[in-house]
Parts: C-alpha cells; structure tokens; sequence
C-alpha cells in the first residue's frame, strides 16, 4: 500500500467520530437524500460515530414553493427555509428508519457557539445522541439567522462542529471531486490528491463552484472549513458526493478527491472555543521577541511584549495577537481590561506592581489560555 493511500485509508478507519456534509445541490430528490442516508449507514455500520452537516432546506423550500431563484430578501430566505426544514427533516427520518436508526434535529446560529455556555450545551447535545446511537443532523438555522449570526455557510459550519465534538474525520460532499493546481493561463489543472499545509498558494487556488441560484459557498469556503478542521487535529477530505459509491470509496482509501491532513497536535476543546468560537473583543500588537516566544518556545504573552492596544475589551475577553507586519498568529484570554494594559505596555513586572499595585496578573494572556493560528 502506498503511503498516501495508507494514510487515506487510515484517516477514516481509524476514525471514532466523522462528520459529514452534503451540499445542496446533492440533494435534489429523495433518491439523492436516500443515497446519501444509506452512504451514513455504511460509515455507522463500520462503528464510526456520525453527525451529518445538512444543507438544502431553502432549496427545498424552493421546490415546495415552485421558486425557480433563490431571493435576494432576507424574509422570503427564512420563509423558504422554514417551509423545506420540514419536508428536509422528513425524509431523513424515514430513509434512516429503513437502516433501523433514527435522526435528531440541530438548528444552530453562530451566536450558539460564541457563548461558552451554549458551546457546551451543543457539545453535550450531540454527546448524548451518539450514546444513543442517533444521528444527529445540523443546519444552520437559516429561518431566524441574520448577517451577524450567520456562520456563512454549511462548510464552514461543519468545520466548527468537527472542533466542538473533537470528531477525527470531516467528509465534505460536494459537485467537484476536489482541489485543483492552476495552468499557467489560470485554467483548472490536476487534482491535488493531498495537502499537508494550507498556505497562500492553496488559498489562492480556490474558485467558486457551486450555482448561486440554491447555493452558497465555493472552494473558498472549503478551505476554510480545512483550516478550522486540521487546526483542530483532524483530518478533512473534499469528495464528489454525485458519485454514487464516494462513501465505499472513502472507507477504501481511494485515490479520490482532496484529503487534508491534520496539524501535528489536537488542540484541547477549551483552546478550540477560544480559537474558532468566541468573539474577538480587541487586538494585541507584539514585538518580534515576543512573537517568537509564543510561536516557538510556547511561552506566555507579558506587557512587556505588547507594543499597542487596540479595542474597548474587559479582562477574560478574547483578543487577538497580531505582528507589527499585521500576521495575526494567536487568539487568547485577555488578563486585563484594555485601559490596563495600554498603562503597562512594554512594562516590566517591578513597574507593572507600581502602576497597577500588587496581586495583578503577570501575563498579558497565560498560554494555557492562547491559542496559535499558525505552525
């Protein structure tokens, strides 16, 4: 076995935890629904836990509705996707019967796993369901999310519920078999088979690939679920979810689509909520020393390596750390509200006693509580 197909084969055999997402133009019909539910019995079967990322309730709701386009009005989105959520759910509910499981229903907003309380919530939630042996299945709530709620789109989505769970393996399905190389005139090239790190030259492959008129999203959004997805140790595999045997395919480790392979470590779930989840309150520009203290030597931010403040933040927020080049590199909890900590930047801890007295934090932000954005 070569070692690219060992590692394919690998990354989903050896996973406890895989999520999967179908986008909507897979799901057309029932027999799309169908085929999709009887590609999950084979991965449940196998004895990998299973949470399907679900789009299609606004092209459903389209069907239903004899809507050809999809709105542009922000209303008639919600109204279409509370309408074809119910048909949608329906459906899978009696395919899975014919497997002998059941399905269970999350509809989520990004404000859902901002708040750590409800983080917790939807990870217990879904803990619960696979103790049950049921399937758990997620859309965004799209009847009541506006811009600030939205997570953008299902693959992203889905790449912050491999994050929540700590699943092993993401299966994205969509209408292309994977990540293309550019000719030199721009032209789609070869498949990339694999990718090991998602660097400015993936990024700049990406290309939009699905139809606006039911769907949203593209390569781009599908890198960035790979981003969230590896960062969190797990695997991600971009496949064609028109082709009827993909699953088999992947439980073989077939040379198919895009697999991304993880970073070197997983990163714990707290880490996780504050790299992906919560909401960034202000930002934290570095010097060079400390900069590399963080990214190599794993070392806690100190005001001392603070160089400027921006934002109106309390202390526990999450902040960004940035360079003076503008690279953002870590996210982490803030120890001091922001008109603290622009009083003691570039400060030494003998200074830091003077000017905020005794018993005060000596970290900017502890590691334990920061999380790298890169390797």
């Amino acid at each position: 076995m070569s070692e690219i197909k060992s590692i394919r084969f690998n990354a989903v055999n050896t996973a406890k935890q895989i999520i999967v997402k179908a986008g909507t133009r897979l799901l057309i019909d029932r027999a799309s629904v169908a085929r999709l539910v009887s590609g999950i019995a084979l991965l449940r079967n196998a004895g990998h836990k299973v949470l399907l990322v679900t789009s299609g309730a606004v092209g459903m709701g389209m069907e239903l509705a004899g809507v050809s386009r999809r709105p542009a009005e922000l209303g008639h989105k919600q109204a279409l996707a509370a309408l074809g959520q119910t048909r949608l759910m329906s459906i899978y509910a009696e395919e899975a019967a014919k497997h002998g499981f059941q399905v269970a229903q999350l509809l989520l907003t990004a404000a859902d796993l901002r708040s750590r309380s409800r983080y917790l919530n939807v990870m217990n939630c879904i803990a619960a369901l696979w103790e049950r042996n049921i399937l758990p299945i997620v859309n965004e709530n799209d009847s009541v999310s506006v811009d600030e709620l939205k997570f953008g789109d299902n693959d992203t989505l889905a790449g912050m519920l491999t994050s929540v769970t700590g699943a092993d393996l993401t299966v994205l399905l969509t209408t292309v078999d994977g990540l293309r190389d550019r000719t030199a005139d721009g032209k789609l090239g070869d498949r990339i088979p694999a990718v090991e790190k998602i660097t400015e030259k993936i990024k700049s492959l990406a290309g939009g690939t699905d139809d606006s008129n039911f769907s949203i999203g593209g390569m781009a959004s599908k890198l960035r679920a790979a981003e969230i997805a590896t960062a969190a140790g797990a695997f991600l595999w971009i496949a064609d979810g028109r082709d009827t045997d993909v699953i088999q395919k992947i439980l073989a480790g077939d040379d198919i689509g895009t697999l991304f392979l993880p970073r070197n470590h997983r990163v714990s779930g707290k880490k996780r909520w504050v790299g992906f989840f919560s909401k960034v309150s202000g930002t934290l520009t570095v010097d060079e020393g400390a900069a590399e203290a963080l990214c190599t030597r794993g070392k806690s931010l100190l005001p001392s390596g603070v160089v400027s403040v921006a934002g109106n933040f309390r202390r526990g927020d999450t902040v960004e750390i940035m360079t003076g080049q503008n690279r953002i590199i870590a996210r982490g909890l803030v120890n001091f509200d922001a008109v603290q900590l622009l009083s003691i930047c570039r400060k030494h801890s003998d200074e830091i006693n003077a000017i905020l007295g005794r018993n005060v934090d000596t970290e900017a932000v502890h590691r334990d509580n920061l999380v790298l954005l890169e390797e």
